[in-house]
């Protein structure tokens, strides 16, 4: 089940609505989310759904332990003991084969390469259990003793396919006790609206242009086609992931559990540490917080720390050799930028440093988009096709005809990549008046983008969200 389906926004989420606010104590409320998260989940995998419900067992009595006998020989190796069990899980399942298939490539082997199913949103809930784990055993957070409440932290369908990375340390006050209040509400389906109208409107309608322009014959199109192409896809990356995050954390927002963003405008930023400090926040984060600063070979180091954190982002999104080289890649720009220093970034002229963070970020999105089989002949021939090198010319009058006939769309994708809402939200502050007159406003644009959304969801096709498969 996904969030940009009728079925979904007109029949399970009121369903849902319904029963939760009938209920009046939290435990009850907790319940009857954990019944429909399960429900969420068990739609699309039902055969994962012993996983999901095993592992938050799993993880909910390692969790005992090490909150118990934290700093103590047993607390750290359950703390092991829960890592390898989670990480084992995740790596076992979404990487042997690309091991297998790398072996037998490099060694000219012939060993059996298994096609194992991929749970969803796998990747997603094994990272809430690994910081839910290491929070325990650092006193970060105490051990949730309720197992249906820690089963609700693992399952809650808003955040279990696609994130945001949820730590049980923000939602654990809500988990025990929230209210809903009338801006909540308000606060909340405007956040859906505006998360499905990114989806439905522009992420899906960009992807159309994409596969044109990029596709399978990223060889056989002209050099400004392939950059076309390119950024039409960062744009519908970030459309896709956002329009997510907005709709999960709407949801959540309906329910009384607040999340922290996970997208601030990226496309703004002025280097690409910034960049990163606004994009898949909860990502970055995660990886900053349990990663940077593991010893390597006996020792922190800031270089080998980044390289690592690098390393590890690329390989999470997928066995695909792609995701490892844009994760390196990404990772060279940062160690150069720390490098430069904050002091030495800011002399650089603003404009230069726009300019220059956008190229690398384009680039760096081709560069994402070459997955699967042969994924470093991909990215060789799509260097080769942005360096203008395939011999098909700079442009045609296919590249002319589309920016003509998408205009309104491009310009619009753009517009929507800034911050829109922070001015009303400033005069808001300031005048009852103002508060009042956008208030209405936005709730009647709301309304507009959900019934939009809607009539394009009546005949469209399947289209998950992009970050369903990692």
């Amino acid at each position: 089940m996904i969030f940009s389906r009728l079925f979904f926004l007109y029949l399970f989420f009121p369903i849902c609505i319904l029963c939760y606010f009938a209920a009046k104590k939290t435990s009850y409320r907790n319940v009857i989310l954990t019944v429909f998260s399960l429900v969420f989940y068990a739609w699309g995998e039902p055969v994962f759904l012993g996983l999901i419900i095993a592992s938050a067992l799993a993880n909910y009595l390692l969790g005992l332990l090490a909150d118990s006998y934290k700093d103590k020989t047993l607390g750290k190796l359950t703390l092991a003991v829960g890592l390898i069990l989670n990480c084992g899980l995740l790596v076992g399942l979404k990487y042997t084969g690309f091991v297998m298939e790398n072996l037998n490539h490099f060694f000219s082997l012939s060993l059996p390469v298994p096609d194992l199913p991929l749970p969803l949103g796998i990747s997603f809930f094994t990272f809430r259990a690994v910081s839910y784990l290491i929070d325990c055993a650092w006193g970060k957070v105490h051990a949730e003793r309720n197992f249906l409440t820690f089963l609700l932290y693992m399952s809650f369908f808003p955040i279990t396919v696609s994130g945001p990375i949820a730590r049980y340390e923000t939602m654990q006050p809500a988990l025990h006790d929230r209210r809903v209040t009338a801006n909540d509400l308000s606060a909340g389906f405007g956040r859906v609206a505006v998360g499905l109208g990114k989806k439905v409107i522009l992420a899906d309608n960009l992807a159309g242009i994409v596969d044109n322009f990029l596709g399978d014959n990223i060889t056989s199109q002209t050099t400004l086609g392939v950059w076309y192409g390119v950024v039409l896809f960062a744009l519908q990356m970030y459309f896709d992931f956002s329009g997510y995050s907005d709709i999960a954390i709407g949801i959540s927002r309906i329910f009384g559990f607040r999340l922290e963003e996970n997208f601030r405008h990226p496309f703004l930023c002025r280097d690409i540490t910034e960049f990163w400090q606004r994009w898949h926040i909860s990502l970055g984060t995660f990886f900053r917080d349990y990663l940077l600063y593991v010893p390597i070979f006996g020792k922190r180091r800031k270089i080998g720390g980044l390289m690592l954190v690098w390393f590890c982002t690329g390989l999470w999104h997928g066995a695909s050799w792609n995701y490892i080289i844009w994760g390196i890649y990404y990772g060279l720009f940062l160690i150069m930028e720390t490098g430069i220093g904050k002091k030495g970034m800011q002399k650089i002229p603003a404009i230069l440093r726009h300019v220059c963070n956008k190229l690398i970020i384009i680039v760096g999105f081709g560069i994402f988009y070459c997955s699967g089989e042969d994924s470093l002949t991909k990215v060789g021939d799509l260097f080769a096709a942005m360096a203008g090198f395939n011999g098909t010319g700079l442009t045609d009058a296919v590249l002319l005809t589309s920016v003509q006939n998408n205009l309104f769309l491009l310009i619009a994708a753009v517009i929507c990549c800034f911050p829109l809402l922070s001015l009303p939200e400033k005069l808001m502050q300031k005048s009852a008046s103002a508060t009042v007159a956008f208030s209405v406003t936005g709730t009647v644009l709301a309304g507009a983008v959900l019934v939009i959304s809607s009539i394009l969801l009546v005949d469209a096709t399947y289209t998950p969200f992009l970050y369903a498969k990692f």
